[in-house]
């Protein structure tokens, strides 16, 4: 275990299933496992994302601070970036866009996953939360996610939204492994990363990181049985 694994800097922990998806080399068998038990029920599990790093984060977070890249709120509807200061550019963000260096994709424990065969003809994923839920094309998987992934060791850390980042009913983690590095994951780790980094609205970042590490970092749900 390092710093580097924790914040997206290094990727030998990740085993490539495609040139551009990755997952923690332990989740493959689990992972595996899940999707079997989904075929059958008829559900062909698909990961949308996989394992992201610092980098990655970091042109995710700040293309969407500068506007290049949508920011919505937990209604699913498009903010307006321009009209905010930074402190409400980064709450605003931070409802569906985990800082870097605090991503828990960075762990490749966690996956976005969604069903292609669900989706009608000439859809493409949004991934966004109506899709699963009721009437969505993702309903039915959502549901037999709920019930069924915690055998297999995952779990949605963002099943509800609980005041700091929206509901993620397409986000699961594996927990024996993702629990550990939440815990190893600390304020001081994450402050050291951003103050080296090019991330827009550091200042008001690190002044607030407290606030953010309480309230959109470790403010997530438990498995039920572990």
């Amino acid at each position: 275990m390092n710093n580097a694994l924790l914040t997206g800097k290094t990727e030998k922990h990740i085993k490539w299933l495609t040139p551009s998806c990755g997952i923690h080399h332990e989740i493959l068998a689990p992972w595996q496992a899940l999707c079997t038990a989904a075929k059958s029920e008829g559900f062909d599990l698909t990961i949308a994302s996989g394992f992201r790093s610092f980098d990655r984060q970091l042109s995710i977070w700040n293309r969407k601070f500068c506007g290049k890249l949508s920011v919505k709120d937990k209604s699913n509807e498009v903010v307006n970036i321009f009209e905010l200061n930074d402190n409400q550019r980064i709450k605003a963000i931070l409802t569906y866009s985990a800082l870097p260096g605090a991503s828990r994709h960075h762990w490749g424990t966690d996956i976005d996953i969604y069903a292609p065969s669900l989706l009608a003809d000439g859809k493409k994923l949004q991934l966004e939360p109506w899709e699963y839920q009721k009437n969505g094309p993702f309903a039915q998987l959502s549901r037999w996610l709920t019930t069924n992934a915690e055998h297999y060791g995952f779990y949605l850390p963002y099943d509800k939204f609980r005041g700091g980042i929206a509901a993620e009913p397409w986000h699961l983690s594996y927990f024996p492994i993702a629990n550990d590095y939440q815990k190893k994951l600390t304020r001081e780790m994450l402050n050291e990363e951003l103050e080296q980094s090019e991330i827009s609205g550091k200042a008001a970042i690190l002044e607030q990181l407290d606030g953010i590490f309480t309230n959109y970092i470790t403010n997530i749900g438990k498995i039920q049985n572990g």
